[in-house]
Parts: structure tokens; C-alpha cells; sequence
């Protein structure tokens, strides 16, 4: 009989807290904590809004009468550390000072690990993190931006990508490591990357400033057009920032990046709405089609996943554009729960070591 495991998922996002208890690969339950602006608002940064998340976190697992004494681990996503390679990592003490800090970037992603590394010393449970934002398997000529000072960064939603191609080579009768894939996650950021052979070789920056543009974020914009906005007066550096990410994209064009709203606004007539709309679906389709130019034209699969990826007329404008390439598969949603639940379980059930955090890439 399998052996039963019981672990405590953690995922922030900007506004929210999203929970899960699994046993093994089936989830208990799911919950999403919300938090207000009021109540975010008195924090100065991130890293001050800890203690707050994990007390909510606490007070809704109380509620739920789930005890910590009867977890086996948690785990929690990746946030912007030093670059590492794939896998699963346990959460340290170098990890959580990084995050703390921010030495490599704001994210909410940032606070799951903290959270996980004060419950983990709490209540005496080990804890991990799997294949975070920050996993960098590029191959060296993918690197060159041509400016030196500027070496393009792997960047992107690897949790995601890596649980979904896995899930698509398993379908095939393949394991990961045995395909190609250009992997196309659809999201309130949008990455592209080419997959070969179990590792992600190429990607654009899905948070700085590369690729297609996003609900929320702007992607590849001119340079110079961006300088001289840097330099116009207008904006402050923190305006510009939040203008690439967080209030580009769909966003500048149209005011919202919810998806359900921008569909109403087409179904009733506007025209800018979809020529935007399409304009994404453009974009990702060409992203996609030099994605298979890394992998020589050779791939198993163009996968589809993320939320946009539930849109069936978007789904449909990528794949009339590109299945001249390849099949086109589509994943839709992000289960990014579930991801880290089954991290969690091939190493609680030993079909995997989890990795120290000192070990990865420098």
C-alpha cells in the first residue's frame, strides 16, 4: 500500500496568500487568502509583510483543524535568488537572507520561501522549494544581448513549464529528458522557451523586459524610445519600472488585465480591444517560431498553458500560426499547487535528493 505524505503548499501572489494541503498528489483543500490594500499598506517592503502572511496562513489552518504536528514537509514556490539549476532545493538560511534583502529582486514569490523557512523552524518540519522563477539551464550563446554589461538572464515561469512537460511527455509514453519542446506559458507574464532533451536551453526574461507583451507587462519595447522617456522628466524610475511590469501590456492598452473583461469588451464590438488581444496572440506565435529555430525545427510538442491558455479564440489565433511547426498541445491553467505538491512527494518518498542552495550556479 502507497505511503500516505501530508504537505503544506504556500504561493503568494501581490494581493494574496494561496494555500493547499495534498496528501501525496490529491489535494485536501485549497485557499486562496486574500489581503487588502489597507491591510498591505502600513508595510514598507516585502520582506515586512512576513509576519503578517504566516500568521494568516496559521490562523486559516486552524480553521481547517489541521494540525502542523501532522505534516511531513512543506513546500513553497521559488522567489529571485542567485540563478540555479532545475530541481528541488531545501530552504536555508543563504536562501531566505537573499529574499530578505531583495539583492536580486521584488517579488511576492520572495515571501513564500521566508514564510515556509519560519514555519520550518517553528514546528520542526523540512521544507523546500521547486524549480523557481530563477532556474537558468540557458546554453552560453543564448546569453549574448550585445551589450556586455547586459548578459540576457533566464527568467521565467519554470514551475510551470517544468511540471506541464513532464506531464506531456508522460502522455506520449516519453520521459522529459527524452523530448523537445517549446513550452509557452500564458499568463500575467508570458514565457516562451525551448526545452531540449530536460532543459530549458533558451527563454526570454519573462520579468525584464523581453518577449511578447503580457495582460500586465510590456515585453521588448524600443530602446531609444525608452531612453528618452527615461530622460523626458516625466517618469520616476519607479514609474517606468511599473510601467514595464505591473501597468504594461494589456494593461496600457486597454485598463484592466483581467481576461473575462477584455472578452466582453470584444463580444460587444470593440475593435481596439481585439486588435490588442490579437496583437499578443501575434506576438507569442512568433516567440514560439523562434523558439523551434533553437531546437533546429525538431520538437515533439508546442505546449500551451497558463491561464490565457483557457481562451479558446486566443489558443486558436497561436496555433493557425504555428502548427505548421509542430502539434500544438493544450495545458490550460497553471497548477502551480500541484507542481510543488508532486516536488514535494518524490523527495518525501525518496524518487528524488533534494539539492543544498550553496551548490547551485554562482
Amino acid at each position: 500500500m502507497e505511503k500516505v505524505y501530508k504537505m503544506l503548499i504556500i504561493n503568494p501572489g501581490s494581493t494574496s496568500t494561496k494555500i493547499a494541503v495534498y496528501e501525496n498528489q490529491a489535494p485536501l483543500f485549497e485557499e486562496k487568502l486574500a489581503h487588502s490594500i489597507e491591510e498591505l499598506a502600513h508595510f514598507n517592503k516585502l520582506a515586512d509583510q512576513l509576519d503578517f502572511r504566516r500568521e494568516v496562513l496559521e490562523t486559516a489552518l486552524k480553521g481547517r483543524n489541521i494540525s502542523f504536528g501532522e505534516l511531513d514537509g512543506i513546500v513553497s514556490r521559488g522567489g529571485l535568488t542567485r540563478p540555479v539549476e532545475s530541481g528541488i532545493y531545501e530552504i536555508n538560511e543563504l536562501m531566505v537572507s537573499e529574499l530578505k534583502t531583495g539583492k536580486y529582486g521584488e517579488h511576492a514569490s520572495n515571501l513564500a520561501s521566508m514564510i515556509a523557512f519560519e514555519l520550518s523552524k517553528k514546528y520542526g518540519l523540512p521544507c523546500w522549494i521547486a524549480d523557481p522563477v530563477v532556474v537558468d539551464e540557458m546554453q552560453d550563446i543564448a546569453r549574448f544581448s550585445g551589450i556586455p554589461q547586459l548578459q540576457r538572464k533566464s527568467i521565467f515561469h519554470a514551475l510551470n513549464q517544468k511540471a506541464v512537460s513532464r506531464r506531456v511527455a508522460g502522455d506520449m509514453g516519453k520521459k522529459y529528458d527524452e523530448c523537445n519542446f517549446v513550452v509557452a506559458h500564458l499568463g500575467g507574464g508570458i514565457s516562451v522557451a525551448a526545452h531540449k532533451k530536460g532543459k530549458c536551453i533558451d527563454v526570454n526574461n519573462a520579468l525584464g523586459g523581453e518577449g511578447p507583451y503580457s495582460p500586465e507587462r510590456a515585453g521588448g519595447v524600443s530602446a531609444f524610445g525608452l531612453i528618452d522617456m527615461c530622460f523626458s522628466g516625466d517618469y520616476t524610475k519607479d514609474d517606468l519600472k511599473k510601467l514595464l511590469v505591473g501597468k504594461g501590456g494589456l494593461t496600457a492598452y486597454l485598463g484592466t488585465n483581467d481576461g473575462r473583461e477584455i472578452e466582453a469588451m470584444i463580444k460587444n464590438g470593440d475593435k481596439n480591444a481585439e486588435a490588442v488581444f490579437n496583437g499578443m496572440a501575434y506576438q507569442v506565435a512568433k516567440e514560439i517560431g523562434a523558439a523551434a529555430t533553437v531546437l533546429h525545427g525538431e520538437l515533439d510538442a508546442i505546449i500551451l498553458t497558463g491561464g490565457l491558455a483557457h481562451n479558446k479564440d486566443f489558443v486558436t489565433f497561436i496555433e493557425n500560426m504555428v502548427k505548421y511547426i509542430g502539434s500544438v498541445v493544450v495545458y490550460p491553467g497553471e497548477d502551480e499547487l500541484l507542481a510543488l505538491a508532486e516536488s514535494g512527494y518524490r523527495v518525501l518518498s525518496g524518487q528524488e535528493n533534494a539539492r543544498k542552495f550553496r551548490t547551485c550556479i554562482q
